[in-house]
C-alpha cells in the first residue's frame, strides 16, 4: 500500500502554498483523511486501467486515491488555480502516476468532452461540491452515456433525496430524475471530521448503477417536465399540478386516466415509469426546455 495520499498537514500546506482559502461559494470542503479516500475508492470498485472521471478534485486528495488504485483519471476542475496545480502535486507526491492524469479546466455543468488516454470514462467518482451536487450528477448521467456506475459523496440530506423511493417523505425531483438513469442506493455515511474546513452538515456516499430508462415514446425532456410540474407544489393532486402543462385540468385528467392513474394521486406516489406514461399521453406543442435552465438532465 502506498503512502502517497494527502493528510491534514499536507492539505493545509498545499492550500497555503497556493494561497487558497476554501470557499462556501464553490462548496469546497477538502478530504484530509487517507482512510476515507481509500474507502471511497474501494466502494466505487475502481479497477486498474479503468477510465474514471472526477469532478472537483480540489487539492488532489481523491485524485491520488484513484491513481493509487491504478485508474486513468480525468479530473474536471472549475478553479484555474487548482486545475493548474494538480499535475504538479501528483508529480511531486507520486511521479509514476502523473502520466495517468488528465486535467480539464471547466465548469462541470458545461463540459462536453472528457479526454483521457484510456478512452471515455466508465465511472464517475467524486466528492461533489454540495451547492451543485444534483445538477452535476444528473448532467453527467445525461451527457456521458459510457458512465456505467457512479459513487459520489454529497450532503447527507441530498443523499436521502437521491435514493428515496416513491411514497417516502424525501422523494422528489432528484429521486425521480436519478431513477430515469440508474438504480441508486446509500453506500455509507462520512463523518464531518475528515474534512477541512469541517462542514456544518453530515455527508454520505451514494452509489448508482446505470440501467436503461423506462420504455416510453416520450422524450426525456417531456418526462422531466412532468416530474417538475408534479413537484412544483407537491401537495397538489396530479390533475391540478399538470393543468398548466396539459392546457387544462380536463386535459390533465384525461392524460392521467389514459396512463391508468387516479387523477387525485400526488406526484410523490409515482415512480419514474408512471411519469413517463403520463408524458406519453400529453399533447406537446413544443419540446420542453431541458431543466428550465439550459442544463442537461436537471
Amino acid at each position: 500500500m502506498s503512502d502517497a495520499l494527502l493528510g491534514p498537514a499536507q492539505v493545509r500546506d498545499l492550500a497555503e502554498g497556493l494561497g487558497v482559502r476554501p470557499t462556501k461559494a464553490r462548496g469546497q470542503n477538502f478530504v484530509v483523511d487517507a482512510g476515507t479516500i481509500r474507502r471511497i475508492v474501494r466502494v466505487a470498485g475502481v479497477q486498474a486501467g479503468e477510465s474514471v472521471v472526477e469532478v472537483g478534485p480540489g487539492l488532489g486528495s481523491l485524485t491520488l486515491g484513484l491513481l493509487e488504485a491504478g485508474a486513468q483519471v480525468t479530473a474536471v476542475e472549475i478553479d484555474p488555480l487548482l486545475a493548474g496545480a494538480l499535475p504538479g502535486t501528483v508529480g511531486t507526491v507520486a511521479p509514476g502516476w502523473a502520466d495517468r492524469l488528465t486535467v480539464v479546466t471547466a465548469d462541470a455543468l458545461t463540459v462536453t468532452d472528457l479526454p483521457g488516454p484510456a478512452g471515455p470514462p466508465t465511472a464517475l467518482v467524486a466528492n461533489l461540491p454540495y451547492n451543485v451536487a444534483v445538477p452535476v450528477l444528473l448532467t453527467f448521467l445525461a451527457r456521458f452515456p459510457t458512465l456505467e456506475r457512479v459513487l459520489v459523496m454529497v450532503q447527507a440530506e441530498v443523499a436521502d433525496r437521491l435514493v428515496a423511493p416513491p411514497g417516502s417523505r424525501t422523494y422528489g425531483v432528484p429521486s425521480a430524475k436519478a431513477a430515469w438513469y440508474a438504480d441508486a442506493r446509500r453506500a455509507g455515511s462520512v463523518g464531518r471530521a475528515v474534512f477541512w474546513p469541517v462542514p456544518r452538515v453530515d455527508s454520505a456516499l451514494v452509489a448508482l448503477e446505470r440501467r436503461d430508462p423506462p420504455p416510453t415514446t416520450a422524450t426525456r425532456a417531456q418526462v422531466f417536465a412532468v416530474v417538475d410540474a408534479a413537484f412544483a407544489q407537491r401537495r397538489k393532486t396530479m390533475r391540478a399540478a399538470l393543468a398548466g402543462l396539459a392546457g387544462s385540468g380536463e386535459a390533465a385528467e384525461a392524460a392521467l386516466v389514459g396512463a391508468g392513474l387516479d387523477p387525485a394521486v400526488r406526484g410523490e406516489r409515482l415512480a419514474i415509469g408512471e411519469f413517463a406514461r403520463v408524458a406519453e399521453r400529453l399533447t406537446w406543442a413544443t419540446e420542453p426546455r431541458r431543466g428550465g435552465s439550459g442544463r442537461v438532465g436537471t
